[in-house]
């Protein structure tokens, strides 16, 4: 059965000696009093919970499954899922990061956002069923209406009701301009809600005793396409005026989706057969009412990643150094046993740093962008406001795409690690391959993803947000440039950056000739700037590292080390992919549809 340790260590560094955290809230009025003493208390309990509530439920939930009454259309999770949640409620975490004016504590996301990077270490299947909530929570305090607020948010604050997006239908993958679900206005201004919904996440489950879930449809009179859909709040039961539950609503699950992984979280076809609900934001402005949830649920996923990286690591080192077998190359090295341990092997070393340099990097972004969504939520400057939260724009796609592709390759590498008992259950590495896995695709897949980042993100303001973020690297590398001891970080951080605005350039002149030279470079691209972002936080990292390695702190010594890793044997994929780009579009388009 695999262990967790919560990288406690890790995460202190990032937020007190990265990034400085408790300076940067001390400017922004509604965390000017948190301080380093209360994030360490609170990720210190909360990896507690993770370590040893959630996770020994991991492997047993995913061997269990959840489990459909198609007669009650209620689901059951794996044997201690809701006790588990029980626990989780009492303990106050889903308020962590919620409006106190609901019952929240009012604490930074970037507290809550490493919260949930240790429990989807933990179980990321679990995990989901609280994560869906705290985006159907941020979607009705940005767009719901003062009734739905008092309604809906004091109860999701409190995690006593859990919540949902439902969006997508069997014909509409990721294109939700072509949904079919209907909405007909009602007389008392509720709306009568009629279509079906697939892969809904936690849809159904029997962990809390209402789910409120957000619902895409149309209105009788809308418009066609995505600027045609409406958003509306449709409880499982209803709520009658006293707060109590009411009827059972008609939004049930008709089946469970048979999966590849997060086999324990209910991923459901759901049927609404005239179930009420009320509007959300504006007729027909949906989509932006539901891009609060989206935009949140990307960073969730990415981070989802990001805790399977971490874990999956953590495993393939305590076997890398119990398992022997063979000897090294250049001679034995425990010469007092039949074979070496593994970890003496260089390409056994190179797939744990690989995940490991996936995993601290990753984190090092996230709590980055974490902290910059505090300062869009509470900073009183609206310029800082509006700059924060353009950056969070630009960055969210890469955090999505980029780390949750760093999972699936990080997983592997760590399954790898453990030979043939990597593909046997009980050890729990195939899970975390087989998870990790969804979480490229879901949220919008990473292709949307990186046509998102190129297209949007960038090319559609001629770089102007990029640019900004440029700013910071090329200041960071001015400052380092005569720092002779950094030179093996600056010199590939700055070559990098360069080479980035160059791409971007030249891409952007073919997409004026042809927009599809958008759609054939995007993929490549996104990850060679999700390289870049990884390579400035690598850079600080290192700066930090050398300036204590002689502390006599064995951390620095291994951040050090991880660092140079990086810098030479993972940032140099970028010279094949920024080749790919080149390439442009001809090779893919060629070949008559008739020859494949």
């Amino acid at each position: 059965m695999p262990q967790y340790n919560p990288p406690l260590r890790d995460l202190k560094f990032v937020m007190h000696e990265l990034l400085n955290v408790v300076d940067e809230l001390k400017l922004l009025p509604a965390h000017a009093e948190v301080d380093a003493d209360t994030i360490n208390a609170v990720l210190e309990e909360g990896g507690k919970f993770a370590s040893e509530v959630i996770a020994p439920l991991n492997l047993s939930g995913d061997a269990e499954g959840c489990k459909l009454d198609k007669s009650s259309h209620e689901v059951a999770t794996p044997k201690g899922f809701k006790e588990a949640y029980k626990q989780y409620v009492e303990g106050g975490w889903p308020a962590l990061s919620c409006d106190p004016e609901y019952g929240g504590q009012g604490l930074p996301v970037l507290v809550n956002q490493c919260m949930y990077e240790m429990m989807n270490s933990a179980n990321q299947a679990w995990t989901m069923y609280p994560g869906l909530s705290h985006g159907a929570y941020e979607a009705l305090h940005a767009h719901g209406t003062p009734e739905q607020k008092a309604t809906y948010l004091p109860k999701l604050t409190s995690g006593e009701w859990t919540g949902t997006m439902c969006l997508t239908e069997p014909h509409c993958g990721t294109d939700l301009g072509l949904l079919r679900t209907k909405a007909e206005p009602q007389a008392d201004g509720t709306y009568k809600i009629t279509g079906a919904k697939i892969f809904i996440s936690a849809g159904e489950h029997d962990m809390a005793e209402n789910i409120v879930h957000l619902v895409l449809a149309r209105l009788p009179d809308a418009p066609e396409g995505s600027k045609g859909i409406s958003l509306f709040v449709v409880p499982k039961f209803l709520v009658n005026a006293d707060g109590s539950l009411g009827a059972r609503n008609p939004i049930f699950c008709a089946g469970l989706e048979h999966k590849m992984g997060i086999h324990a979280n209910s991923t459901c076809q759901m049927v609404l057969e005239g179930a009420v609900g009320t509007l959300v934001g504006q007729p027909n402005k949906g989509l932006a009412a539901m891009f609060v949830m989206m935009n949140a649920a990307r960073l969730g996923v990415g981070n989802q990643s990001l805790g399977l990286t971490e874990v999956a690591y953590q495993n393939a080192v305590a076997y890398a150094k119990d398992r022997i077998q063979m000897r090294a190359l250049s001679g034995p090295k425990a010469p007092d046993k039949p074979a070496d341990p593994i970890i003496v092997h260089p390409d056994v070393r190179k797939m744990l740093l690989t995940a490991r340099a996936y995993a601290e990097g990753g984190r090092a972004l996230a709590t980055y962008v974490a902290l910059q969504l505090d300062k869009a939520l509470a900073s009183d400057d609206e310029d800082e406001r509006k700059a924060a939260d353009a950056e969070v724009a630009l960055l969210t796609p890469i955090i999505k795409a980029f780390i949750t592709d760093n999972g699936w390759i990080a997983t592997s590498h760590c399954m790898q690690v453990f030979g043939g008992h990597g593909f046997i259950h009980e050890w729990g590495m195939e899970q975390f391959v087989r998870d990790s896995r969804i979480n490229m695709i879901y949220e919008g897949t990473n292709t949307i993803q990186s046509l998102d980042l190129l297209g949007r993100k960038i090319l559609a303001n001629n770089g102007a947000t990029l640019k900004k973020f440029g700013k910071k690297i090329a200041e960071f590398v001015e400052e380092e440039g005569v720092n002779e001891s950094m030179q093996e970080f600056v010199n590939p951080l700055a070559d990098i950056g360069d080479k980035v605005t160059k791409l971007t350039t030249e891409i952007g002149m073919k997409a004026f000739q042809n927009p599809d030279e958008v759609g054939a470079a995007a993929v490549d691209y996104l990850r060679v700037v999700g390289h870049l972002t990884f390579a400035y936080f690598w850079a600080r990292m290192a700066k930090i590292a050398l300036e204590k390695k002689d502390s006599g702190d064995p951390f620095y010594t291994a951040k050090l080390a991880t660092a140079r890793f990086y810098f030479a044997k993972l940032l140099p994929e970028t010279a094949g992919l920024i080749r790919s780009c080149r390439a442009g579009l001809s090779p893919l388009m060629e070949m008559d549809e008739a020859l494949f």
